[in-house]
């Protein structure tokens, strides 16, 4: 391991792994940073409400400004500037709407625009008579590039009837009753056939007419926090689906995994041929075809190792370094399984190598890991303590592997030894054994002689030849008739 080209193909390995977890850290720090944003968007909206309620409760309804029939166009007014200013704070385009508050021709600024809004019903115009007297006022207004805000309904209003040819309007508009009449077109047709204001001029405020008045204020701008948070809830989730791994970087991540580990095997098949003695004007046909082979075997490695560490570490609680040393490993072991296959190895050589593998790709994988610690900088810190433990792995590695052969060759000499000590034990407690065998087989025979004198003088021979104690053997006529009788 502690060659060149193998140093090189590890440092390659751990750096596609820390440039794969770069990208995957990108996407999270990304998505808190949005997080965090949204926090200080949302809390600027809300707050744009709230500021709009306390000073419509203020400065509004308690000092009863406009009356009974004015107050709605003040509430109005400061309604805008908060729900206009939250609906872009929101989405952390900060603050729009400014409140003139002078009582002057403009209500409003917006972005360098002055606007004038008119929530008038009287007269049912949609408030286009209001327009004509501030514009008889102030004639210039529109000129300058003054806008007339009006309420939502009644511009959806404005807008249908403006678009609306008379043949249309004759047949579809009522007379009487609910809805826009036929007088409401000609009134609204009227207006615009001065010339004065185009429908340009006109724009939609965030409220209809009735969201405006007295007492219905408070839940107009409660519905609109809620309507606040629930853009925020979808923004939030926008940014989390937006912050997952994709096809698409994935694809990216196979791709420069490919091209990396096929350059590498490239450099490294190229190196060896050039450690041959041979130079690259000497390189022949089959040298060309067998280093476009390694080439095209690195690229197919690179793609399962680019796939597999993208797709363990984004769907698995793995990390990049620990994910590369897993694909390192699978590496290793299909090799040597198919070594094991083609019987160029036995099984207990298999079991080693898939052992020595494991061993050195988990060493790889935590040395990158600490070294990426260390070394807060993307790749570099996982390339240099990737160098630094495969490194000190390899001199450790090496140490051991002399003092485990001389263990190896002492054990051996020893084994020897004891093989021929117990050898020479064992023959002769075979000896022992064999002896002891052929005595307890004549003592067995004379046990079932068929001449029962002899048979009876056999088994107390038995008896005695087992261990039974000699007082208990009925070898007389007198313990056997008190054994039978008593």
């Amino acid at each position: 391991m502690s060659d060149s080209p193998s140093l090189a193909k590890t440092n390659q390995e751990q750096a596609l792994a820390a440039w794969v977890n770069y990208l995957n850290q990108l996407r999270l720090d990304n998505l808190l940073s949005t997080f965090r944003q949204q926090d200080v968007n949302l809390g600027d909206a809300l707050a744009s409400v709230d500021e709009a309620i306390r000073k419509i409760d203020l400065e509004v309804v308690t000092s009863n400004r406009g009356g009974v029939k004015g107050m709605h166009g003040f509430i109005a007014e400061v309604a805008e500037v908060g729900v206009g200013n939250a609906r872009s704070q929101i989405l952390g385009e900060g603050a729009v709407y400014q409140w003139v508050n002078d009582n002057g021709p403009v209500d409003l600024m917006r972005g360098g625009v002055a606007i004038q809004q008119k929530f008038v019903a009287a007269g049912g115009r949609f408030g286009l008579g209001a327009i004509s007297e501030h514009l008889e006022k102030y004639p210039g207004f529109v000129m300058s590039g003054g806008k007339y805000q009006i309420p939502s309904d009644h511009f959806d209003a404005i807008r249908k009837l403006h678009d609306m040819p008379r043949e249309e309007a004759g047949s579809l508009l009522t007379r009487s009753g609910d809805g826009p009449s036929f007088r409401d077109w000609e009134r609204v047709q009227a207006f615009f056939d001065k010339g004065s204001v185009g429908i340009e001029s006109l724009e939609p405020s965030t409220l209809d007419y009735h969201e405006a008045q007295r007492g219905v204020h408070e839940s107009t701008l409660g519905a609109e926090k809620d309507a606040l948070r629930a853009t925020d809830k979808t923004l939030r989730d926008d940014a989390y689906h937006a912050s997952r791994p994709n096809l698409k970087e994935g694809a990216k991540a196979t791709f420069v995994a490919a091209a990396v580990e096929g350059t590498t095997a490239f450099v490294i098949a190229v190196v060896e041929k050039r450690r041959e003695g041979k130079k690259l004007k000497d390189f022949t046909i089959d040298d060309w075809t067998e280093i476009a082979g390694s080439t095209g075997l690195g690229a197919v490695s690179g793609t399962v190792r680019g796939l597999s560490i993208y797709s363990l570490t984004n769907f698995t609680a793995t990390s990049a370094a620990v994910a590369s040393s897993i694909v390192t490993a699978a590496f290793g072991i299909a090799e040597q399984a198919n070594k094991l296959r083609r019987r160029e190895i036995d099984e207990l050589e298999f079991i080693e190598a898939a052992e020595l593998v494991s061993l050195e790709a988990a060493v790889s994988g935590l040395s990158s890991f600490v070294g990426q610690a260390v070394i807060p900088v993307p790749v570099l810190g996982a390339v240099i303590g990737n160098t630094v433990g495969m490194v000190m792995y390899s001199g450790v590695s090496s140490s051991l592997s002399r003092r485990e052969a001389e263990l190896i060759s002492r054990y051996l000499e020893e084994q020897q030894m004891l093989d021929e000590h117990l050898a020479a034990d064992y023959q002769e407690l075979v000896n022992r054994l064999d002896a002891s065998m052929a005595d307890y087989l004549a003592v067995l025979e004379r046990a079932f002689f068929p001449d029962v004198e002899v048979a009876l003088l056999g088994s107390v021979d038995l008896a005695l030849t087992l261990g039974v104690v000699p007082d208990d053997v009925l070898d007389s006529e007198l313990k056997t008739f008190r054994y039978f009788v008593d």
